[in-house]
């Protein structure tokens, strides 16, 4: 147990430390950036139009018609104006959100690693083993054999211990499947690949259901500025930055563990860098930043 605990715990705190090197950070808060470029753009093309779809539709909503009527009965006037602007903003505040965060991941995951191996790894072999068209295609059947999953166990949800055990364990498969994938598919081969895989199935199980539970965390930050409608523009923002955190800590945390065992797996086999030996197993003495 204490021998699978090492390279757990050495990842973690290897993943915690590079997130605070300039480059993860800026990369963190990059959502936000093209949040605000595709806010204002959008904003500038599109607001005037949007708004006067807004309120044609609820002006011409005669399902509504008995609401506004009561409404008026206490001086609200004018509402489809007042709402219309709102609705758009509501309506279009997630979408802008998740196409931007999206894009950020699919940037970020390769940015982790190309970052842990210059650093740590630089003299580890790149077998290229998992092509982008590869890693899409991996991507999607695990989501689907994870949400088949959800949907299969959701009658057991009713047994109140299971319902806080098993959509972890389904996400946490999710993540580690998803994330191990990518931060190995440049450097491993397919079978290196596998033989991981199968050989840290369970401190990779852990690293997903634990960086699942950390991705919760951005949804309390997220809910409490719908709530605090006062608060939403400093709270949403500060939510959406602290998911892209967890996103990076998640990415670090596979990329350093699944590289580090690489490495192991072909010391063990031999394969040692030719032009460096052994020493190669080590991480550069020169290495000012974490390593």
């Amino acid at each position: 147990m204490l021998a699978c605990m090492g390279p757990l715990i050495d990842s973690f705190w290897r993943a915690a430390a590079y997130c605070l090197i300039p480059r993860v950070i800026t990369l963190s808060l990059l959502p936000l950036v093209l949040i605000t470029l595709v806010g204002v753009g959008g904003g500038y093309l599109f607001w005037a139009d949007a708004v006067a779809w807004m309120q044609a539709v609820l002006e011409g909503a005669s399902w509504l018609e008995p609401l506004w009527s009561w409404l008026h009965l206490f001086g609200a006037d004018n509402l489809p104006v007042a709402l219309a602007p709102l609705l758009v903003l509501m309506l279009a505040t997630p979408l802008i959100v998740i196409g931007c965060v999206l894009a950020v991941a699919m940037l970020m995951a390769p940015a982790m690693v190309t970052l842990v191996a210059q650093r740590r790894f630089a003299l580890l072999q790149r077998k290229r083993g998992g092509s982008l068209v590869a890693s899409v295609l991996w991507s999607l059947g695990a989501t689907a054999a994870a949400l088949i999953a959800l949907v299969l166990s959701m009658p057991l949800w009713l047994i109140p211990p299971l319902v806080l055990v098993l959509p972890p364990l389904i996400w946490g498969w999710l993540t580690y499947r998803v994330m191990a994938f990518d931060a190995l598919a440049e450097h491993a081969s397919k079978a290196e690949r596998q033989e991981i895989f199968q050989r840290h199935q369970l401190s990779l199980l852990t690293i997903g259901v634990l960086t699942g539970f950390l991705g919760a965390a951005p949804s309390i930050v997220w809910a409490s500025g719908l709530v605090f409608a006062a608060a939403f523009f400093v709270l949403v923002p500060l939510a959406i930055w602290i998911y892209t955190l967890v996103f990076a800590f998640a990415s670090l945390w596979f990329t350093h563990f699944c590289l580090a065992a690489l490495q192991q797996l072909r010391a063990q086999r031999g394969e040692v860098p030719p032009e460096s030996g052994p020493s190669a197993l080590a991480p550069p003495s020169s290495e000012p930043h974490p390593s």
